[in-house]
């Protein structure tokens, strides 16, 4: 079965609360510059992109790094109970980096091939 793909360019998905071009740049954003851009939309939009991103398995990070941006009342007036869940998400500590032990001492590998000395039998 082929597929038709539109050639007009990218569509915005209706669930999105914001403009493409405005997802666009909050992706790409570096990450000291994402407060000024989250500064500038209300603070319910803001609610809601944190949703939108956090059900995405490739922006969930990023939805929780908005929804911390945002009060849990207004995470839970613009996403219902699941904002509560975001909020908390968005507040846990970072995981702690678990340290490897130390490489056990390697032991000497014995080579059963000959030794430095060749012997030749006649």
């Amino acid at each position: 079965m082929i597929q038709g793909h539109p050639t007009s360019g990218a569509e915005a998905d209706r669930d999105c609360p914001v403009p493409l071009a405005t997802l666009g740049e909050i992706y790409r954003a570096e990450p000291e510059d994402l407060p000024d851009l989250l500064d500038a939309l209300p603070v319910q939009t803001r609610a809601k992109l944190a949703g939108y991103l956090y059900a995405k398995s490739h922006t969930h990070k990023l939805g929780l790094t908005v929804a911390r941006t945002c009060g849990k009342d207004d995470l839970v007036k613009a996403l219902g109970e699941i904002g509560a869940v975001v909020h908390g998400q968005a507040h846990l500590p970072p995981p702690k980096t678990v340290q490897a032990a130390p490489a056990a001492p390697q032991a000497r590998k014995i080579s059963l091939g000959g030794s430095g000395s060749k012997r030749s039998f006649d």
